[in-house]
C-alpha cells in the first residue's frame, strides 16, 4: 500500500511539471549538490527539557482494621527532543529563541502550502513523560508548493503536495498521510485547492471490548480478565495476576484500580494484532495569508468530504453505519497591533479524523509600558 502511495505521489509530480525533460534531468542530476541545495538554511536541534511534576499524595487505606498511609508519588517531567526543520517563517513569526529548544510551537507548521516555492520540511520526534506517564511524540512532514506568481483571474497551473506522519501519544492519534493538490489561486491572499488525500492508521472505530458486552449492556470484566491469565478467588479475597502476583485483596481495589488497566492493556493488544487501515479521500482545502506589520490574519481549512469503501472488514465505513462523514482540519493566526501600546492576537488548530479530536488554542493581549 505504502509503495502505492508513493507512486501516486511521484506521478503527481510528475504531473504537475510534465514540461520537463525528466531523462535530461537525471543524466545532469547532482546528488551531493541537491543535498546540499535542500540542507542549505536547515537547522538541526536536540534538546533535553524537564521539570517538577504534580506534587506527591497522601493515600489512606484499610486492611485486616488497620489504617496503612503512603504516599504517591509522581517522577518529574521531562522531554528529550531531536529534530531537523527547514521551514521558512511567514511574517508574523519570530524568532525569540536564539536555539531551538525542541517546545517551540509554531502552528503555522499544519499550514497546507508553505511561504516559498518548492520543498520545505520537519522531522521531530520528542520522548517525554508528562504526570507520570511515558509518551513518544512523532511529526514529520515534507511539503512542496509550487507557485509562479500568475495574475490571471484563476491560476490554473498552481499545486502543492505534502506527506506527513504524526503520532501525538497524549491525543492518541496516529496516522500516515499523503496528499496531492491541484491550487486554484484567485488573488495574491486567496487560494483554494482540489486533490485526493490517502491516509494509513490503526481501524479507528474498532472497539475491542465489543464482543464481552452482555446483553444487559454490562461488561463481562471479571470473565476478561480470567481469559487473560488473572485468577480470582472471592472467599480468600486474592485476586492475582497471569505471573501468580496478587494485585488486590478486595473486591473494591479490583473493581476501581486492577480492572481498568486489564481493559486497556486488552484493547492496546487487540488493536495492536491488526493491519493498517488505508484509507482514500477527496480532499478540499482553502489558505488565506495576508500579512502587514500592522494585522495579519492566516487562515486554512481542509474537508474530506468522501470516503472510498473498500468493503474491508475494519473499515471505519462498518463503524458508521455504512454512511459517509466528514473528516476535517483547519488553523487561525490573526494578530493585531492596535497603536504602539496596545495588540492583540488570536491562534489555534483544531483536527477532527475519524471521530477524534485534537486541537489547541491561545489568545492574549500585549500592552508595553514606554
Amino acid at each position: 500500500m505504502i509503495r502505492h502511495i508513493i507512486i501516486v505521489f511521484l506521478f503527481a509530480l510528475t504531473s504537475a511539471h510534465a514540461q520537463i525533460d525528466f531523462n535530461k534531468y537525471l543524466e545532469d542530476f547532482d546528488l551531493q549538490k541537491n543535498i546540499k541545495k535542500h540542507l542549505k538554511f536547515s537547522t538541526v536541534y536536540g534538546a533535553v527539557n524537564g521539570g517538577t511534576s504534580i506534587s506527591d499524595v497522601k493515600t489512606f487505606s484499610v486492611t485486616s482494621g488497620e489504617l496503612q498511609e503512603g504516599i504517591a508519588k509522581t517522577p518529574y517531567d521531562y522531554s528529550v527532543t531531536f529534530g531537523i526543520r527547514k521551514i521558512a517563517r511567514f511574517g508574523y513569526e519570530n524568532k525569540a529563541n536564539t536555539f531551538y529548544d525542541g517546545t517551540e510551537t509554531s502552528w503555522s507548521d499544519n499550514a497546507t502550502v508553505g511561504k516559498v516555492q518548492g520543498f520545505e520540511y520537519l522531522f521531530e520526534i520528542d520522548y517525554s513523560r508528562q504526570q507520570g506517564v511515558d509518551y513518544i511524540n512523532q511529526h514529520h512532514f515534507v511539503r512542496y508548493s509550487s507557485d509562479d506568481d500568475c495574475v490571471g483571474d484563476l491560476c490554473m497551473n498552481e499545486f502543492a503536495a505534502k506527506v506527513e506522519y504524526l503520532k501525538d501519544g497524549f491525543a492518541d492519534i496516529e496516522y500516515f498521510e499523503l496528499s496531492e493538490r491541484w491550487r486554484v489561486k484567485k488573488n495574491k491572499n486567496l487560494a483554494l485547492s482540489v486533490g485526493a488525500a490517502h491516509r494509513l492508521s490503526e481501524p479507528y472505530g474498532y472497539d475491542p471490548l465489543e464482543e464481552w458486552i452482555l446483553d444487559n449492556g454490562n461488561l463481562h470484566y471479571t470473565y476478561l480478565a480470567i481469559m487473560e491469565g488473572y485468577t480470582v478467588d472471592v472467599y480468600a479475597n486474592e485476586y492475582k495476576d497471569s505471573e501468580g502476583n496478587i494485585v488486590a485483596n478486595s473486591s473494591a481495589v479490583w473493581e476501581e484500580i486492577v480492572i481498568p488497566q486489564v481493559l486497556a492493556d486488552y484493547s492496546e493488544k487487540k488493536r495492536n494484532e491488526l493491519k493498517k487501515q488505508i484509507q482514500h479521500s477527496i480532499i478540499i482545502g482553502v489558505d488565506y495569508y495576508k500579512y502587514n506589520k500592522n494585522t495579519w490574519l492566516h487562515a486554512w481549512g481542509n474537508l474530506m468530504p468522501y470516503h472510498y469503501d473498500d468493503d474491508s472488514e475494519f473499515s471505519y465505513f462498518n463503524y458508521n453505519e455504512g454512511d459517509q462523514w466528514y473528516d476535517y482540519s483547519g488553523g487561525l493566526i490573526y494578530g493585531v497591533k492596535v497603536s504602539k501600546h496596545l495588540g492583540y492576537f488570536l491562534e489555534g488548530k483544531y483536527n477532527k479524523y475519524w471521530n477524534r479530536e485534537w486541537y489547541d488554542f491561545k489568545l492574549g493581549v500585549n500592552y508595553t509600558i514606554f
